[in-house]
């Protein structure tokens, strides 16, 4: 259900009002009570995905990919250049 803004030509008094699509268009004023009310056209929001199978990384840009992939295999070169050292046991069992 969406959110529509209403504001009041009498007295000014502006809100939000969620309602159904198939809802009435709001007249009276709940501040002062007149017949001046009227609906106003708002930019709406953004798709909201709720669910399973809906994530962020859908949608990313190769370029993304591309850099993750160059950031990666920099991290792996680096990893591989330590001085890791194994303690062996040297005890004579």
């Amino acid at each position: 259900m969406p959110t529509y803004d209403y504001r009041c030509n009498a007295c000014g008094h502006t809100f939000e009002e969620f309602q159904m699509m198939s809802d009435r268009v709001m007249r009276k004023c709940p501040e002062c009570g007149k017949l001046k009310l009227e609906r106003l056209i708002g930019a709406g929001a953004g798709f909201v995905f709720k669910g399973s199978g809906y994530y962020v990384t859908d949608y990313r840009s190769k370029s993304y990919d591309e850099a993750k992939k160059a950031d990666t295999g920099a991290k792996k070169s680096s990893d591989s250049g330590g001085s890791a050292t194994k303690k062996s046991d040297s005890s004579g069992d």
